[in-house]
């Protein structure tokens, strides 16, 4: 397998083993129980390795939105990092990461293209090329800028990574009305509504080059190097069944009809997330709007609850834990909250304090922005607030009881 090379790899490779272990200093409590869930304010490297005693292997999902690099200035943090500096910041929080993950759980990590092709190659090194799941094309802007040199953006990636790609199984997404309005009845079929599909493929079935006759007398065969997907015998047995669909005169080749109450309660995701499905970048800046009461553009590119929402969905299950370690505005645990989720979010800026710890506490109060109505989301719950404390001389130290034994002090 091919590996990515750059100035200080060597560095970069051993930095993850070489980081302190710090203790996680409790600072405030917030709402009612939800200790398992905690704001982390600090060097996300520092955190995730202070995490690491106590929550290895707990992790279902990890969704991060790290910096794109985009050569740009922003007022919370520089996005100005020299390419080979991109590469040794990434690679030993991915590996500490890696750790935290459960043998059944997955890493999202959204890109432009600044970063993504070789955040994929870096992450094959991690994760194993093996675990690679897909990459996801989300539209994150839905007009064009006729301003734009040569090409007007509109996407993101999405990468995903299993743990463990044998132990990993994506869930189904609810069917909506979308993908509903293709099932018709248009004979009046008392089973219901229903859709057609071929009865015929390019692979070879056994007895599938025969022929059928229609309602009307003309014969069928498949089209040229096709087979019937069928038996004759099981054929014969749909047309009895009236399950065959010979159009409405009978006349047309035959199509085997397939009932709304037979198919799956989801629909398997695509890698082609809309906005109308996932969100996006403009309403992500309508929901901080409506959260902080003005325009909050120190975030830049925040991403909407829909895209946070989908990917839990496909990912977790209700009480699973989350991570975000690069949590910038609080969106990801904002919707692990609303959705029944443990979390853990980690920031570095003084907008953890600022920004994620008041909107989380909105969260609790049940404020209505973003996914709330669409999950039935009312409030409650609550959460713990640490900041990175002093430094532990002791290597091996657990940060479980450092974290046990905070909860019970005295906040600063």
């Amino acid at each position: 397998m091919p590996f990515l090379d750059w100035v200080n790899k060597a560095q970069a490779v051993e930095a993850a083993s070489r980081v302190p272990h710090h203790l996680l200093e409790f600072q405030s409590a917030h709402g009612e129980g939800g200790a398992e869930n905690l704001l982390i304010q600090g060097d996300n490297l520092a955190a995730l390795k202070a995490l690491v005693p106590s929550h290895r292997g707990q992790v279902r999902c990890i969704c991060i939105d790290p910096p794109y690099n985009t050569q740009s200035g922003f007022e919370l943090y520089d996005d100005k990092l020299e390419h080979a500096q991109w590469l040794s910041m990434m690679y030993p929080r991915l590996v500490l990461l890696r750790e935290l993950l459960r043998e059944d759980g997955s890493l999202w990590v959204t890109l432009d293209d600044n970063e993504a092709h070789y955040a994929k190659v870096l992450m094959d090194e991690v994760f194993g090329r093996e675990n690679f799941v897909t990459s996801i094309c989300w539209e994150k802007v839905y007009t064009l800028k006729n301003t734009a040199k040569n090409f007007s953006e509109m996407h993101d990636f999405v990468l995903v990574y299993a743990r463990s790609q044998a132990s990993w199984a994506a869930n189904l997404l609810p069917r909506g009305e979308k993908q509903n309005r293709a099932f018709k009845n248009p004979d009046a079929d008392p089973r219901g509504p229903w859709i057609d599909s071929a009865v015929h493929a390019r692979n070879f079935y056994s007895k599938g080059s025969y022929s059928v006759v229609g309602p009307t007398g003309k014969s069928f065969s498949p089209p040229p190097g096709r087979y019937w997907t069928v038996s004759e015998e099981n054929f014969r047995a749909l047309d009895a069944e009236k399950r065959i669909w010979w159009g409405a005169d009978g006349k047309n080749a035959p199509r085997k009809k397939t009932f709304l109450t037979e198919v799956k309660a989801g629909v398997v995701p695509g890698t082609i997330w809309s906005h109308e499905e996932a969100g996006h970048n403009a309403e992500a800046k309508a929901e901080i709007k409506a959260l902080f009461g003005r325009d909050e553009e120190i975030f830049i590119t925040p991403k909407p609850e829909r895209l946070i929402e989908r990917i839990l969905h496909i990912a977790t299950e209700p009480g699973d834990l989350v991570l975000d370690s690069f949590l910038g505005s609080g969106t990801t645990a904002a919707v692990a909250h609303k959705m029944g989720r443990r979390w853990i979010g980690v920031e570095l800026g003084e907008h953890a304090r600022t920004h994620c710890l008041p909107r989380l506490e909105k969260v609790v109060a049940g404020e209505q922005g973003g996914i709330s109505e669409s999950v039935g989301w009312k409030g409650g719950g609550g959460f713990r607030f640490y900041t990175l404390g002093e430094r532990v001389t002791a290597p091996d130290r657990s940060s479980a009881s450092d974290v046990s034994s905070a909860r019970g002090s005295k906040p600063r």
